[in-house]
């Protein structure tokens, strides 16, 4: 029996033989927890993994305390969405640049000088809260500055992988890291709504701050080859624009990238009106408020998990386009459901088709592009996928305005539905990449 044709956990499957020529017997649920965790076994990615899930708690603990401080102070669902446009803008501008620089420097020593910077910003955000000194303009200073230490951020941060692990465990990479990021989004608003709560919403961006003290760690303790530069040829301009003219030229990636841009003006609105949704559809306070998060985030956490065991097997077409649907369908429901706990299980749900969606899409990117384009390639996702974001973010809170939450959750979501059919109707006669 072949591992293909195992099903059941505890089942023993025949494995490859050893140097003694005897084929040797192992369990198959054994296998698979292996398979789930395969990129753990590489130091370097351990180190990352366990300084970023701490660091990610403390994210998911700023951007829910700002979405409240930001609503409670003004009451302006047009303002949730200038503050996740403002916050996601430099990424329109500079990530490319990002993926560029990412190409030519050492990923690690760019993670370490924006994680440090990201840091600085924590601490500055705490400090005009505790002493009552924020308001709105130093909210959206301290947002797009944010917004372009992740421009330099993101595509390092991705690009990064498979230096961390290897091609082979990339996927599986990528799906941890998924994973890590929900583990975190479960935590994080969890604990902020705590915080909020029994000690005040400045708490949360102070130890926003001291969580990155961690991924720093994790990343000076790594041990990686010693980085080569390479050549850039011509301009920095014509080396940004190569990185274009290579993803224009393939057929997956750019096909990939424009169903994304979709998603991520019209699929993130939900969660930018996420702290209107708690308030005025369920009348939640601060904890209401970070539960739905949470719940979001499980379901997301789940997604990840869900590809990191079974996406090497699962036709990935499916994992994209079954994932975006099941994302719109939830959605769809929630935009008409009036139970608190229902909408909890909606977005549970929704998560776990999101990130069948990200992950997938995320990897099938990485593992189409080659090394030395990999950094451009991923400069210009991180342009897709922060840039669209303030288009997103100004929709939402344009036609909440107008229109209501109710209708911004399910125009998104019918949105997101018609085009993944599309796009599903444009590649289902090609042979599969």
């Amino acid at each position: 029996m072949s591992l293909k044709d195992a099903k059941a956990p505890g089942e023993i499957v025949r494995a490859p033989e050893e140097i003694t020529g005897q084929p040797r017997r192992m369990v198959m649920g054994e296998l698979m927890l292996r398979q789930t965790f395969s990129a753990l076994k590489h130091r370097n990615f351990r180190l990352f993994f366990g300084g970023q899930l701490v660091s990610l708690i403390g994210t998911w603990m700023q951007n829910t305390a700002q979405g409240w401080l930001v609503y409670e102070m003004t009451g302006s669902k047009w303002l949730l969405g200038l503050v996740t446009a403002v916050s996601s803008a430099p990424m329109l501008l500079f990530s490319i640049w990002g993926g560029s620089i990412a190409d030519q420097h050492s990923k690690r020593n760019i993670v370490l000088c924006t994680q440090t910077a990201m840091m600085t910003f924590a601490f500055a955000f705490a400090a005009l809260v505790w002493s009552h000194q924020i308001t709105t303009a130093l909210i959206l200073i301290i947002a797009a500055l944010r917004g372009l230490a992740m421009a330099f951020d993101m595509p390092a941060r991705q690009a990064f992988m498979v230096e961390m692990t290897s091609r082979e465990d990339l996927m599986n990479a990528i799906s941890l890291n998924s994973s890590m990021v929900n583990g975190a989004r479960v935590i994080g608003p969890s604990v902020a709504g705590l915080l909020m709560a029994k000690i005040g919403i400045a708490m949360c961006f102070f130890v926003d701050g001291l969580s990155y003290i961690a991924v720093i760690l994790g990343l000076s303790m790594m041990r990686l080859p010693k980085f080569v530069k390479r050549q850039r040829p011509g301009s920095a301009t014509a080396h940004v624009l190569e990185g274009f003219s290579y993803v224009w030229g393939h057929r997956r990636m750019k096909t990939l990238l424009i169903l994304f841009a979709i998603v991520g003006v019209f699929g993130w609105s939900y969660s930018v009106l996420m702290p209107a949704f708690a308030a005025d559809i369920f009348k939640a306070r601060a904890g209401g408020y970070g539960a739905l998060l949470s719940a979001n985030g499980i379901g997301a956490l789940l997604g990840a998990l869900t590809v990191a065991s079974v996406g090497h097997r699962v036709n990935r077409r499916f994992l994209v386009f079954g994932g975006l649907w099941i994302f719109s369908g939830m959605l769809l429901l929630l935009a008409f459901v009036q139970n608190f706990y229902l909408a909890m299980l909606l977005l549970a749900v929704a998560g776990w088709g999101m990130l069948l969606f990200f992950s997938t899409t995320n990897t099938l990117l990485q593992t189409s592009s080659s090394d030395e384009m990999r950094g451009r390639v991923m400069g210009i996702w991180a342009l897709v996928f922060g840039g669209m974001m303030p288009v997103g973010g100004l929709e939402a809170g344009a036609f909440s305005h107008w229109f209501g939450i109710r209708a911004t959750v399910a125009i998104g979501a019918l949105v997101c539905a018609l085009a993944a059919l599309v796009t599903w109707s444009i590649v289902r006669s090609r042979k599969p990449e």
